[in-house]
């Protein structure tokens, strides 16, 4: 069970996705940078010429470094290109989100949290 102390400093979403995503969500106000030196963005956005290795480095850094993501919402198209790190992801905190994107509807088959409430309900 999670505890208070888990999740109690966890005040900012942060987002991996295409151009338009990030923007919408960035303009919505989830913007965020911590102080320098380090000056962390709680976003990524991903193109078709970003590494896979940039994506895991992100989605490792909002999941396992960053004590103050709640939610990491992340375009399904780009989840698929991280799939394993996405599966095999099982803490609570922060809770990993698949989203849909403009160019790539959303499958509820992809889904690694829809998958997993399938499995607890035998289906």
């Amino acid at each position: 069970m999670a505890s208070q102390a888990d999740y109690k400093d966890r005040q900012f979403l942060a987002v991996i996705g295409d151009e338009d995503s990030v923007t919408g969500l960035l303009l919505a106000g989830i913007g965020h940078v911590t102080n320098p030196p380090d000056s962390q963005k709680n976003f990524l956005v991903v193109d078709n010429k970003t590494e896979t290795s940039a994506i895991e480095a992100a989605f490792d850094s909002f999941t396992k470094e960053r004590k103050d993501i709640g939610i990491v919402l992340i375009n399904q198209h780009i989840a698929d290109k991280i799939r394993h790190r996405i599966d095999t992801y099982t803490a609570a905190f922060p809770t990993v989100l698949e989203i849909p994107s403009k160019e790539h509807p959303y499958d509820p088959e992809k889904d690694s949290v829809l998958r997993r409430v399938r499995r607890l309900f035998g289906e």
